[in-house]
């Protein structure tokens, strides 16, 4: 009469053990323990994953994404409208567009753990792509937001992700227009120099474009961005690194 019990005490032990793992792990990344768990599990689900394991209506991070990047994007403006007090629209808007692009995104995510949480399908994808952590990081913003009000994701933004790991000091003396600089010197090298979008890959409701630099015909770099010119930007400064021009 009572024996299924024994086994769905086991399953449902098992299912809190691996909760209690996750909250530990997500209270040491965000410096509090999350309230509702579930919208920090749906953070961290990408779609190919989602695609995977659900029955019925497939769950992902994607609307959380939508909202972080939002809120990202207002933290950012925020701090640096405070922080810059005499410089121009345009210089404020291009270095938040350095902070909070996509392959910074990837390497903040990194560096903070967060891709060591992403459930994400590499069975039919082969290797992760490199997006699926920045996107789980505007995706968990968007759960911190949800979940601890603005007040707190603001301070989890500044304190965990833009002072340790944000060099505004590079950021602001460094040249930000890169694919001028790259052409100003290919010009000057009487070399012939070419942008080319050679892929375009669809996440959700966004275009994730790549960008090669060829000079002379020949490949010099590849840049990943959320917009042609984004895209552009990232493989320039790509290239200059490569060609060591400074």
């Amino acid at each position: 009469m009572f024996g299924p019990i024994k086994p769905v005490r086991r399953v449902y032990h098992r299912l809190f053990n691996k909760d209690r793992v996750l909250v530990r792990a997500l209270a040491g990344l965000i410096g509090s323990t999350p309230d509702n768990i579930r919208l920090y599990k749906l953070a961290l689900t990408h779609t190919s994953f989602a695609r995977q394991t659900a029955a019925g209506k497939h769950e992902t991070n994607e609307r959380l994404e939508f909202l972080g990047d939002a809120i990202l994007g207002a933290v950012v403006a925020e701090h640096l409208f405070r922080k810059f007090p005499y410089e121009d629209e345009g210089f404020l808007t291009e270095i938040r567009s350095r902070i909070v692009n996509r392959e910074s995104l990837n390497l903040i995510a990194v560096r903070i753990g967060l891709n060591l949480l992403v459930k994400v399908d590499t069975a039919s994808h082969g290797t992760r792509h490199k997006s699926v952590n920045g996107n789980a990081l505007e995706a968990l913003v968007g759960a911190i937001y949800l979940d601890k009000g603005y007040d707190n994701t603001r301070r989890f933004i500044l304190s965990k992700l833009i002072k340790p790991h944000v060099d505004l000091h590079s950021l602001t003396t460094t040249t930000a227009n890169f694919k001028s600089k790259l052409i100003e010197w290919a010009q000057s090298q009487n070399m012939d120099i070419r942008f080319e979008i050679v892929k375009r890959k669809q996440q959700g409701n966004t275009t994730e474009f790549t960008s090669e630099v060829t000079i002379d015909g020949k490949p010099i770099a590849v840049g990943v961005g959320l917009s042609k010119k984004k895209a552009d930007q990232a493989a320039a400064e790509k290239s200059l690194a490569a060609l060591k021009i400074s």
